[in-house]
């Protein structure tokens, strides 16, 4: 039970209502990323094939450019790693809750892939979504694509929102703590089931250098920054 979590969330509503609002009157709205959403480092055909889907991270919101977001500059620093020719595929929203990007993923034509990376959390912390939703969300999302994905889905750790600067205090310490219990269902569903999903995090980018100029998202050197620690990790690839 989260009672604590709810009764401070009740007792601080009138605030958290009155900086969420001003918050998202104050902060700079960046569009997300324009150009190919898909491409690939080395020749041939790929051998590796990556594909990200989420929210704002995947839609490169702080970057002008796909090529410049998380999942290209993930399969660059791969490609650097192994020599491998390694292809990448966005797809990612702005403002999505894991609920309507399963909408969106019914209707949409999914690439092959031989790992998927799913970047998600932010807005559904925001958004107070149930965890048990959530979690049943994450196993919908399993379900629906474990035919045409044998390997299981990545789960990219659900960001600090406690850090996040451009929030106020308490909205952000709030945050913070919703974000750790969602996460927390990732990190309890990669336990349960590794076959289905797994649980990677990554130094939190608090560097203003690595944020875009709405102080929330990455810039370029910030997702280059997630990309370095992301390829680090294994992928099944082996180093040159």
């Amino acid at each position: 039970m989260h009672a604590p979590f709810w009764l401070t969330t009740a007792l601080l509503f009138p605030v958290l209502l009155y900086q969420g609002k001003r918050t998202r009157r104050v902060t700079p709205r960046l569009p997300e990323a324009s150009g190919a959403c898909s491409g690939q480092y080395g020749e041939g055909s790929p051998a590796f094939r990556l594909l990200v889907l989420g929210e704002s991270t995947a839609a490169g919101v702080g970057v002008e450019s796909h090529a410049q977001g998380l999942a290209s500059q993930l399969a660059l620093n791969l490609h650097q790693r192994t020599g491998l020719a390694i292809s990448w595929h966005t797809i990612g929203v702005n403002g999505i809750r894991l609920g309507d990007l399963l909408r969106k993923l019914a209707s949409t034509e999914l690439p092959e892939a031989d790992a998927v990376l799913l970047s998600m959390g932010v807005n559904d912390t925001t958004g107070f979504t149930p965890r048990f939703r959530f979690r049943r969300s994450l196993k919908a999302l399993r379900a629906t694509t474990a035919t045409r994905y044998s390997a299981p889905i990545t789960l990219l750790s659900v960001p600090p929102m406690e850090k996040f600067t451009a929030l106020p205090a308490p909205l952000r310490q709030m945050m913070g703590w919703r974000a750790r219990q969602l996460d927390k269902v990732y990190q309890a569903l990669a336990a349960s089931a590794p076959a289905d999903f797994r649980y990677l995090t990554y130094p939190t980018v608090e560097n203003p250098a690595l944020l875009a100029r709405d102080g929330y998202h990455p810039s370029e050197q910030g997702y280059s920054t997630i990309a370095q620690a992301l390829a680090e990790q294994d992928w099944g690839l082996s180093p040159r």
